[in-house]
């Protein structure tokens, strides 16, 4: 729509306010409220709005060593653009549309350095090579009786589930907890993030949501504005849910599975014929370990990722197997497709699906055979290896050709410092594993 017909809608849905919203470096969205009246002129000659989001980490602390901005640049304003195809009503603030903005460099040109737009310049490549990607994100993630209040008081210990037990497909779970399980089922659509498949997965309250597929930056939209939407809509239920990778050792991780295809210019899955699908598999097979740390961004990340937790540990691909990082799932010409189980649910969307297309991508312009499937990959010592942890990923990322010629060299660059500023966080800490095992023994 225009702004003249969005601005007339506005009207006849009696919208007072607009939420506007961008993506930082960890997929977390940063935003503000503002009045009909600047929501309307912004939309017409830009916004400023701090670059610091690209400068702060997941706990607004500082990066030191970040190029892009800093004290050196005094933090200035970044020109935001609003994207009007964005626009959401928010149906748990009745009143309230919402738009997602992206940024634009002081020349007028797209910020290299935005997640949002780091994946929207991988789409146009396959649009350059006559391919429409489609995306779908599945998440699993761990519900808990609990506020931001009570998390913080109990130091994150000993929490309550919203169920007891290992119940993994349980239709009892669920009704019991219809009254919230209806809520996002009625509401994320309403929100525009259809939902295709909803389920407890196995452990104490935990839930599995399967994003219905779209194409390009949209399925990462929707993937971004589903988490936060399920912590809106859940507070107001006096529940909390957690997208980490791995919340507590003794329980399963929580994936964040990306399902992709292309198609060509004739609508056609090109994954369903020809060499297309192995020379994808090929690429994500070569690019997966030096492009790991834009697919698990955390140090937690990479506590999920070992033998046995439902998630791969090696550059591993198999015909339906739930135990390689790529899966090949092979149906009719519309379901064929190719599923990265590498990613957990503390992904940033953006990033992960701008590395997993751009590395099939780059294996179809290779022509790259994929290697011999795996059943089990875990059982597979000739598969090549992944990072074990997000200082190693960092490290092969920063050494990745592909990664620049992919992504740019500032997006490269500028990642890579936010990742080595996680690493030196976590390295400092005092863990309570430490505490526990050396505080009175040592």
């Amino acid at each position: 729509m225009t702004l003249n017909q969005i601005l007339k809608q506005f009207q006849q849905r009696s919208i007072r306010r607009v939420k506007l919203a961008a993506v930082d470096m960890d997929g977390v969205l940063r935003g503000k409220y503002v009045s009909l009246e600047k929501f309307a002129s912004a939309a017409v000659s830009r916004l400023g709005f701090c670059d610091v989001i690209f400068g702060w980490d997941i706990a607004d602390v500082l990066y030191d060593k970040a190029r892009y901005t800093g004290w050196h640049t005094g933090y200035p304003d970044a020109h935001a653009t609003i994207d009007l195809a964005s626009l959401r009503y928010i149906p748990w603030e009745p009143g309230t549309a919402f738009f997602l903005m992206d940024f634009e460099d002081k020349a007028g040109k797209p910020l290299t350095i935005s997640p949002r737009q780091v994946l929207g310049k991988v789409i146009e490549k396959a649009k350059s090579m006559g391919y429409t990607v489609n995306l779908g994100a599945e998440f699993e993630f761990w519900m808990f009786r609990e506020s931001a209040e009570s998390l913080r008081a109990k130091g994150f210990r000993n929490l309550d589930s919203l169920s007891p037990g290992m119940f993994g497909y349980s239709v009892l779970r669920a009704s019991q907890n219809s009254e919230w399980v209806l809520a996002l089922l009625e509401q994320l659509p309403e929100f525009n993030i259809a939902i295709e498949g909803f389920h407890t997965e196995t452990g104490p309250g935990v839930y599995e949501a399967a994003i219905t597929v779209q194409q390009g930056v949209e399925a990462a939209d929707r993937a971004t504005l589903f988490k936060t939407a399920v912590k809106e809509i859940s507070a107001r239920h006096g529940i909390t849910p957690t997208f980490m990778a791995k919340w507590n050792a003794e329980l399963p991780g929580s994936s964040g599975h990306i399902h992709q295809s292309l198609t060509n210019n004739k609508g056609k899955n090109v994954f369903a014929e020809g060499n297309a699908m192995g020379e994808y598999i090929g690429g994500l097979v070569k690019y997966l370990p030096e492009l790991m740390v834009m697919v698990c961004p955390t140090v937690n990340s990479y506590k999920r990722t070992v033998p046995g937790a439902w998630a791969p540990v090696n550059a591993s691909w198999g015909e339906d197997s739930r135990t390689t990082a790529v899966r090949a799932i092979r149906g009719s010409a519309k379901s064929t497709r190719i599923e990265l189980r590498l990613s957990g649910a503390d992904m940033n969307p953006y990033l992960a699906m701008a590395a997993s297309v751009a590395a099939g991508l780059a294996g179809i312009q290779e022509k790259l055979e994929p290697p011999p499937p795996i059943t089990n990959g875990y059982d597979a010592n000739n598969a090549p290896a992944l990072p074990r942890n997000l200082g190693e990923a960092t490290a092969k990322f920063q050494q990745s050709l592909m990664a620049k010629e992919w992504f740019g060299e500032d997006f490269a660059s500028h990642y890579a410092i936010t990742r080595e500023w996680e690493v030196r966080q976590f390295e400092k800490a005092v863990t309570n594993w430490e505490l526990e095992r050396y505080f009175e023994s040592i």
